[in-house]
């Protein structure tokens, strides 16, 4: 049998952290076998440790780069002329608007596993211990998120930051966590008009979160 090269040993690895960074977001990582993870990676449970040093190392990575995909996508959106069109006629918003618009969204509420990992996974880590690589690297990956938050064009300073990101995460875990559609969508209304406005946060200012939500 031929030996597999470094490099698609490589991409093979980077196939299970991707698809396990999608499960864990969907379904939570105690609902995420070695063997279904490796299975969705087209790989065999088999050589699972020749690629990770175990489960636990697994899902710290898959959550990793679950952050890493939020805060590119950010980085993305600040990077984006500030004159660039808009997808939309008459679209004028900053990054920042946008990002908030896509995040406290119904595609983003009903598809977890392309998702933020700070909503998705925050109960399991919490239910961990201090130390865990779990909880870990969900420290690290909230760290990463408050960053690229601030850094959006029209973004706040650390403190309303943190606040924002707090309203943004807490909408959308009620949102998916309500079956009253009407009141679910509230939930995301509600944040969408509260954080729309930088310059007047939390004075009730209609910053223009009405538009038809994308995924964040």
């Amino acid at each position: 049998m031929p030996r597999v090269s470094r490099a698609e040993a490589e991409r093979s690895r980077r196939r299970v952290i991707d698809h396990t960074a999608r499960l864990i977001r969907e379904k939570g990582p105690d609902q995420v076998s070695v063997p279904e993870a490796m299975a969705a990676a087209g790989l065999t449970h088999g050589g699972f440790y020749r690629h990770f040093a175990s489960k636990d190392d697994l899902l710290a990575q898959a959550l990793a780069a679950a952050f890493t995909e939020r805060r590119e996508a950010m980085e993305r959106l600040a990077d984006q002329p500030a004159n660039q069109p808009a997808d939309r006629p008459g679209d004028d918003r900053t990054p920042r608007a946008e990002f908030l618009d896509r995040y406290l969204s119904e595609p983003h509420r009903d598809h977890p596993g392309h998702g933020c990992a700070a909503a998705a996974l925050a109960a399991d880590a919490a239910r961990t211990e201090p130390g865990s690589p779990l909880r870990t690297a969900y420290t690290a990956g909230l760290r990463e998120l408050v960053d690229a938050l601030a850094a959006l064009p029209e973004g706040a300073g650390r403190q309303e930051t943190l606040a924002d990101l707090s309203t943004m995460v807490g909408a959308l875990l009620l949102a998916r966590a309500s079956d009253d559609t009407a009141l679910s969508e509230e939930f995301l209304a509600a944040a969408r008009h509260r954080l729309a406005d930088g310059a007047d946060r939390g004075d009730g200012a209609d910053g223009g979160g009405d538009g038809a939500p994308r995924t964040a």
